[in-house]
């Protein structure tokens, strides 16, 4: 553990830039940095933690729970950023990595942890009883952790990209989420040996992925918890309650800020939180940006940071609200920013049928397509809702030219056409198998750019629900739904060879109600 000393120059310079860049007010005090604190938890662990501490007066604590090193990017955008405008900031490695003790055993293990870090916390002289959370991806997983028995001292949380559930985010499309969560653990478990052992390890899985080598052959014994990730195919078995945080949406009731990505893998658990708090709590607010997951890391920063600190300055510093609507969304292919007072806004339904020509009609939809897919030359995956390399919007033509893809283009649009909320598809597949389908735009160019979609083991008929959306079609653009047996390796290849017939039916977007 190092002593507390003031911020020198250089970081002076930086937050100067890091405040104009960002758009942020001007900072309120300086601050000191004492690195390494050990917290202690109730069966001996110790939990590294750098403390960021205002030194004129406080407004409250945010604490920061990471898997990911303490430096850069946290240390600025956050710790620097919130210590030199008022808040003590606690940037703690969680079990088991960056130096904390313990085995590490991933989103079950903090539940316990965040509980014991509170229970701490309330001996500091320091504390002043106001807390706040912070963070993204895992380090929302954290948040919902700490918020299934929420201590009486928190008074905020900003939950960027969080999951609440990850049973669902790991196997409940009904196949493993595979290249996600096998680069995710093979990242983490080099990461003790540092950045050139991460990148070779990335690259050993991109390899991996590519021959399609067996998932438990690439980790080893390097990433214990993966291969019981494998060999629990049930979500609903007993081993992965410890992944579900599902009652904290149902018992949350301090303010809470959600901020999403559209192409980000979480996207839906971030609308669902909305949701599920919305019914009970007043203090809700929500943002979803044009971002992949990877880009609300750094990319977001000039949207997240200031949302951030304003929510902090009005429910723990009681400021003025600077927010001015309850919901904020970027409307992609628009360009803009869109204020609502709800998610998502009054829609009505637009109708299409699919035409075993392939076409998208204004008439019910009829005939079947048929396709084959091939376990040996699975259906590869191009962007979309991941968290892996490539995510986000890419052009599609290409993966649309292979046999094992059917598509449904409709004629160029007359005029611009806004969809809000979850494109709903409704097949007949007859027996069950995995189905991959996906909304494109199709330019004038005939590039084919995805918008939303939706991976599922499905059996028809039923409706299929694709992730929500707030995008513009642009007039003499095309509308084209494309569907698939599978999307490799994004999620895992069906073993087994399948003849899909598709009856064709209808697809209804949700469009603003005029």
């Amino acid at each position: 553990m190092s002593e507390a000393k003031p911020a020198g120059l250089t970081a002076r310079a930086i937050g100067v830039v890091h405040r104009l860049l960002l758009g942020l007010p001007p900072t309120r005090t300086a601050y000191t940095v004492e690195r390494g604190l050990r917290v202690p938890t109730r069966d001996g662990a110790e939990l590294v933690t750098d403390h960021y501490a205002p030194m004129d007066t406080a407004y409250g604590t945010v604490l920061i729970r990471t898997p990911y090193p303490r430096g850069l990017p946290e240390s600025l955008l956050h710790g620097r950023m919130l210590a030199a405008r008022g808040y003590h900031v606690l940037i703690q490695s969680v079990r088991g990595t960056g130096g904390s003790t313990g085995a590490f055993q991933p989103i079950a293990q903090e539940p316990a942890d965040a509980q014991d870090v509170v229970a701490w916390l309330r001996t500091q002289p320091w504390f002043t009883g106001t807390l706040a959370t912070l963070g993204g991806s895992y380090l929302g997983w954290t948040q919902w952790a700490l918020l299934q028995d929420p201590p009486p001292e928190l008074r905020a949380a900003v939950v960027l990209v969080g999951p609440h559930d990850f049973r669902r985010a790991i196997r409940g499309t009904g196949s493993l989420a595979l290249a996600d969560f096998l680069g995710w653990s093979s990242a983490i478990a080099a990461q003790p040996h540092g950045i050139r052992a991460v990148v070779a390890a990335r690259r050993r899985v991109s390899t991996a992925l590519s021959s399609r080598t067996p998932a438990g052959a690439v980790l080893g014994d390097d990433a214990p918890w993966f291969t019981e990730w494998l060999n629990h195919h049930d979500i609903d078995d007993p081993f992965w309650q410890p992944y579900n945080a599902s009652s904290a949406l149902r018992d949350t009731k301090i303010p809470v800020l959600l901020i999403g990505g559209w192409h980000d893998v979480f996207v839906d658990q971030t609308l669902e939180q909305y949701h599920r708090l919305r019914e009970h709590n007043p203090d809700v607010a929500l943002t979803v940006g044009p971002w992949t997951h990877m880009d609300t890391a750094v990319t977001a920063a000039r949207v997240v940071d200031p949302e951030a600190l304003a929510w902090f300055d009005q429910h723990i510093a009681g400021a003025t609200p600077r927010r001015r609507s309850p919901v904020r969304v970027h409307v992609t292919g628009a360009g803009q920013w869109r204020s609502l007072p709800a998610w998502p806004p009054a829609t009505t339904e637009r109708v299409y049928g699919l035409d075993s020509t392939g076409r998208l009609t204004d008439s019910p939809g009829e005939g079947s397509v048929e396709f084959d897919y091939n376990p040996d030359d699975p259906t590869p995956s191009v962007g979309g809702r991941h968290m892996s390399a490539g995510a986000g919007r890419q052009d599609n033509q290409k993966l649309e030219q292979r046999a094992d893809v059917v598509v449904f283009t409709s004629d160029p649009l007359p005029r611009d056409v806004e969809v809000f909320g979850a494109p709903r598809l409704r097949v007949d597949i007859g027996e069950p198998a995995p189905l991959f389908v996906r909304l494109c735009e199709v330019d004038s160019r005939g590039r084919s750019w995805n918008v939303t979609e939706a991976f599922t083991w499905f059996a028809g008929p039923g409706e299929i629900d694709l992730g929500q959306c707030a995008h513009r079609f642009r007039a003499g653009n095309r509308l084209r739904l494309q569907i698939s047996g599978g999307a490799y390796p994004r999620y895992a290849a069906n073993p087994e060879p399948a003849r899909y017939s598709i009856a064709c039916a209808r697809a209804a977007l949700t469009v603003p109600a005029s």
